[in-house]
């Protein structure tokens, strides 16, 4: 037997059935409508029941957000009391429009909507205005009064979702008595229905196997699309010109990309499988202590870690050492699941020399710009002692000679304090060390005093009390001394430079932010000012307002050196003809966090 006669005879089978279901599908179809109007009672009642208990979530959250602000104050608190608050009426209007004409429950309705707006304008708004206005809400019968009003709220609510529910659970009961009908007619028809579902089958079988042949066509297509794209992602990370490694969710390493294995010294095959502090070896400058490697950083803190604040050297496999910067970020799934964390890193030894080589290159230009100052600020007090010997040697008197000998020893006391001064300026030191600023802004004026009067500027200082600090002296000499001299030329002939000390303690400022104790060093000139379309510039390296005389370097490497220190640096200025000049504040902790390895 061929196809065809096969389905010849199935046709001919089929033709019988057919007339007995189109006479009992009129019969049928009565039962399905009657159970189709059941269920959608069922549904219009399970949708006032979810509406309801929306409305009592957002009660609730309208509710534990005015406590939240009537606790603590924080007005971000009253975020979930707005959203509730902006949604609540149209959604209690959403549900009178599903009671539709019942009068019993838009009577319920209008209840809930009285009550809510009563918690409200009784409760809920006066103990916000009371907590803006620095009141107290604590009080118990206030408390209990708006606990009685939201009461009122949750059993008109209470009385809605019950009421639905019971009118869901009659319409329920009904829908399985209509079914238990159904059931019966379906019983009736089993037999030809079994014929029919036979042939169903058949020609549902034929649709799943196109269907199937058309799915693996596509998932040819997606696995073809999947590994062009995994080739030109692997083309990607070959190409980047950073290390790349990646890990699985437990640090164990599963790709390096050519840089990364260059830098290591490590091949993929060699680190397949291995903890990343097996390869990616990196220690502290200073120290020499292991630190934590970005990937460790990512699975406890899960998520982007940045560009660590301390120089790293890199253990590379020969034993060699890189200085690097690294920064991780973790690999999620659609779920937000960490399933990986890939880690990035780059070679910066030539970058750290050359900023070595530059910030080498501004301390012997502010040193030049000091020899000429020191050669006169010793120069003069050994000529003032050689003329004082000439007259003890010439026929002074006694009282004369005692004399002349104080003004000598007073000229080489000053020799001494500018020699002191001048050995302190660049005399590296390994650790930081405790620095009185007063002192220190003292002996830089003694050195420049010369300086200062040859370019006809006035100093004047208002230094209360010494302040300490922790610090490298070396380098705050240095940024100090180039602050100072910049404003000194600013100020021009016959101009004002001001340096001044003002201690800060430990405060909240006026944005909520913590402010730590230290004091604010501030340099001011009464200058022309800065530009304002040159301020943006001014700590960029390279970029000068003196020409030929200028660096460009001063600003950025002392910005550079206050960081270090775990302070600011800021400038302003006004170029108004009223109040011209530029005032230079320098912030330092008393306490700071000092990066030891340099910057």
């Amino acid at each position: 037997m061929n196809l065809s006669q096969f389905n010849n005879i199935l046709r001919q089978v089929f033709i019988l059935p057919v007339v007995a279901l189109l006479v009992v599908a009129g019969a049928l179809y009565v039962q399905i409508r009657g159970s189709n109007v059941t269920v959608n009672l069922i549904q219009e009642s399970d949708a006032r029941i979810s509406q309801a208990t929306l409305l009592s979530k957002l009660i609730v959250d309208e509710e534990s957000g005015l406590r939240g602000y009537e606790t603590t104050g924080d007005t971000r608190f009253l975020q979930p009391f707005y959203e509730a608050e902006s949604h609540l009426q149209s959604e209690i209007q959403n549900l009178d429009n599903m009671a539709g004409a019942d009068a019993d429950q838009k009577h319920d309705i209008a209840d809930l909507r009285d009550e809510h707006q009563t918690w409200e304008d009784a409760f809920a708004l006066p103990i916000i205005a009371t907590v803006r206005g620095g009141g107290q809400t604590n009080d118990v019968d206030l408390n209990l009064h708006g606990k009685v009003l939201m009461d009122n709220v949750r059993h008109d609510l209470t009385d809605i979702i019950q009421k639905a529910e019971a009118s869901r659970t009659r319409r329920i009961a009904r829908w399985h008595r209509q079914v238990h009908s159904l059931l019966l007619v379906l019983l009736a028809l089993a037999l030809g229905m079994g014929v029919l579902i036979g042939l169903f089958t058949r020609s549902r079988l034929h649709a799943v196997s196109a269907a199937y042949r058309g799915s693996l066509d596509i998932l040819g297509r997606r696995a073809e699309e999947l590994y062009q794209s995994e080739q030109q992602l692997r083309t990607t990370l070959e190409s980047i010109g950073d290390g790349v490694i990646t890990c699985d969710a437990e640090g164990r390493i599963q790709m390096m990309n050519p840089v990364a294995r260059e830098l290591t010294g490590w091949s993929q095959t060699e680190a397949d499988g291995r903890r990343l502090e097996e390869i990616f070896r990196i220690v502290n400058e200073t120290t020499r202590e292991p630190v934590e490697t970005p990937v460790a950083k990512v699975r406890r803190l899960d998520r982007i870690v940045g560009m660590a604040n301390h120089h790293t050297i890199l253990l590379r496999k020969d034993g060699t050492e890189l200085d690097i910067s690294d920064s991780g970020a973790p690999i999620r799934d659609k779920a937000g699941n960490t399933i990986g964390i890939v880690l990035v890193f780059r070679d910066i030894t030539m970058e750290r020399k050359t900023q070595e080589a530059l910030i080498a290159n501004e301390k012997l230009a502010v040193a030049g710009r000091l020899a000429a100052t020191i050669a006169h600020e010793i120069h003069n007090p050994l000529d003032s002692v050689s003329n004082l010997l000439y007259l003890m040697r010439n026929g002074a008197s006694p009282e004369e000679s005692v004399h002349f000998m104080d003004m000598a020893e007073q000229e080489l006391t000053r020799v001494t304090q500018i020699s002191r001064a001048m050995l302190g300026l660049y005399r590296e030191s390994k650790a930081p060390v405790v620095v009185d600023l007063k002192e220190m802004l003292e002996e830089i004026l003694l050195l420049m005093e010369r300086r200062l009067s040859d370019l006809g500027v006035t100093t004047t200082t208002e230094m209360p009390e010494p302040i300490e600090v922790c610090a490298f002296p070396a380098e705050l000499r240095q940024v100090f001394t180039n602050l100072i001299t910049n404003a000194a030329e600013a100020a021009g002939q016959g101009g004002q430079v001001k340096v001044s000390i003002v201690p800060q303690c430990a405060s909240v400022g006026a944005n909520g932010q913590k402010l730590q104790p230290g004091a604010i060093i501030s340099i001011a000139d009464n200058g022309v000012g800065i530009p304002d379309d040159v301020q943006p510039h001014l700590f960029q390296p390279f970029f000068t307002t003196k020409g030929e005389h200028g660096t460009g370097l001063g600003l950025w490497v002392s910005r550079g050196i206050i960081n270090k220190h775990g302070g600011t640096i800021s400038i302003s200025s006004d170029t108004s003809d009223a109040s011209h000049g530029t005032r230079v504040s320098v912030f330092l902790a008393t306490d700071p966090t000092i990066n030891a390895g340099g910057d």
